[in-house]
Order: C-alpha cells, then sequence, then structure tokens
C-alpha cells in the first residue's frame, strides 16, 4: 500500500482539481481529505457519509457558578482573556478564547472550574463514485488541526487495509504550518502543485525544504503553466537541482473552473486534450510510486 499526498505552498493553485482527476483515474484506491481547516475536496466527489465520528481533543474550562466564590483568581490568571467577568463576582468562560491551559483548574480555591475533554470537530467515512473517502471538518475556531490530520490519515490506512487498497490519495492542506507536517511525515511520496509567479516560486522552496526535511520523495507540477512560461522553465530547473521529479505542467484553462461548477472532475468533464494532459502526469506518478 502506497500514499501520495497533494499539497501545495498556498491555496488557491489547483490542488484539489488535480486530487479529483487523480481520484477518477485510480483504481482501488482510498481517497481522503486532510485539509480539515477548509475541506473542499467533498464539493466535488460529493460523498455520501455512512459515518460520522465526533473528533475529542483537549480540554474547555467551565465554571460551576454554584460552586465558585466570586474570587476572580482565574479572571486575574487567564493569560488568553477568556474568562470574563459579567457582574460582581461573577465569571464566565469564552469557549471561542480557552485554550485550555487548566491554570484556573489548579489555581480555583473551590474547585469550581470543571474541565472536561471538547469536542473540536468531526471526521467521516463516506462512499464516492470513484471510492471509498475518509474527512473531516474542525470545528469552528477549534485547535488540533493537526491531530485531526493524524486521525484522517489513519483511517485511510486502515480503510485501504480492510479493502486491500494499493494506493492513498490524499488531498493535503497547503502551506509549511502543523497541518502540512501532520499530512506528509511517513508517507510515500508529495506532490506539490505550483504556479509560474514569483510567489508561487517563493512558496514552492518552502515546501521543498519541509519535504527534504523528512526526507519525502517529492515531485512537482505547475498549473497555469502558460501564464509565465519563463516562471515554470524556472521551476523545472528548481525541480531539477533540488532532486525532485518535474512531473508535468497544466495549462490555464475555463474548462477546470466549468468541471468545478459542475461538480466534476477535469477527468469526466473536460476536453480529450486536457485529459490527456492529466493523465500523462497521473502516469509518471504512478510509474515512481507504484513500481
Amino acid at each position: 500500500m502506497k500514499e501520495l499526498v497533494v499539497i501545495s505552498g498556498k491555496g488557491g493553485t489547483g490542488k484539489t482539481s488535480l486530487t479529483s482527476s487523480f481520484a477518477a483515474l485510480a483504481e482501488k484506491s482510498v481517497l481522503a481529505d486532510c485539509d480539515v481547516d477548509a475541506a473542499d475536496l467533498h464539493l466535488i466527489l460529493e460523498p455520501n457519509v455512512k459515518q460520522t465520528t465526533d473528533f475529542i481533543s483537549g480540554n474547555e474550562a467551565i465554571i460551576d457558578e454554584d460552586k465558585c466564590l466570586g474570587c476572580g483568581a482565574c479572571w486575574q490568571k487567564c493569560r488568553f482573556d477568556a474568562i470574563n467577568r459579567v457582574d460582581v463576582g461573577q465569571y464566565r468562560v469564552d469557549s471561542s478564547m480557552c485554550e485550555g491551559c487548566g491554570v484556573c483548574v489548579e489555581i480555583c480555591p473551590a474547585d469550581a472550574v470543571d474541565f472536561p475533554e471538547s469536542s473540536c470537530g468531526q471526521w467521516f467515512i463516506s462512499d464516492t463514485r470513484f471510492g471509498p473517502m475518509v474527512h473531516a471538518k474542525l470545528g469552528i475556531a477549534a485547535e488540533n488541526s493537526g491531530k485531526l490530520v493524524s486521525v484522517v490519515r489513519e483511517e485511510a490506512r486502515k480503510l485501504a487495509q480492510e479493502q486491500n487498497s494499493e494506493l492513498i490519495v490524499v488531498d493535503g492542506p497547503p502551506g509549511t504550518g502543523c497541518p502540512v507536517i501532520a499530512s506528509i511525515t511517513g508517507t510515500d511520496a508529495v506532490l506539490v502543485v505550483t504556479e509560474p509567479t514569483m510567489s508561487g516560486i517563493h512558496d514552492l522552496e518552502r515546501v521543498r525544504s519541509l519535504t527534504k526535511h523528512f526526507d519525502v520523495p517529492t515531485f512537482i507540477c505547475v498549473n497555469k503553466w502558460d501564464l509565465n512560461p519563463e516562471n515554470t522553465k524556472q521551476i523545472e530547473k528548481i525541480a531539477e537541482e533540488s532532486g525532485c521529479h518535474f512531473v508535468g505542467k497544466v495549462p490555464y484553462t475555463k474548462e477546470i473552473t466549468a468541471a468545478q461548477v459542475q461538480g466534476k472532475s477535469v477527468i469526466e468533464s473536460g476536453s480529450e486534450e486536457l485529459k490527456t494532459n492529466i493523465k500523462e502526469i497521473w502516469g509518471k506518478l504512478c510509474s515512481q510510486i507504484l513500481k
């Protein structure tokens, strides 16, 4: 079983459009959306949810007003300003501000602060027209997105083992932060989707430094390459010099946007030329990953 994670230096590079096309081309694969902060692969794959599980992570302080002495010790010590003084001797926790550090629990002389585990979101196992999919939704203002990403990947692996799937295709998050690190550590290969702009080149170099640090085989693809052919050549050179595999480039076309509006992958609705283009990229990836 192999795992391919598709990432990008920033949002909007076409990462999800390519991932959905790969989902259409892959056989006996399991799909996963690890962009838990702003998941959108479901908009194209239209999953039918079969299982929903709460994501429990961290703790959240709650003041028991019946026990509270009104001393204000918690209010004075909370460095996140999560405790509000609503009246004289009366305090409440703002759940959207609470970081779950537990200081208020430790210093309360009346043991009036409860500290239950908090629900930070949900993760799902679904059926799609291209196969099973594991995806998630992080709660509003919730933390621990990296931990939720790890849950999604773990469940995708379990599903792949159960169904004897040879490949897991992952739509990863953009950037270089904790969710990305949680998405790529221990994976078999990463495809970085970038654009032929100066910011795209800068972001590519940042992402490449990250994959190099974790020693993950890295492939590079340029979307909208014909907007700036010179920058595309520079990206190809960067790939060659950094030991990455340059697997292809996709032209700028309204067909991709049209496919998204229809809730379809490019493989389902694009022109034969565009389909061939993406199939060639997929073929190069498979020849390297599944060999």
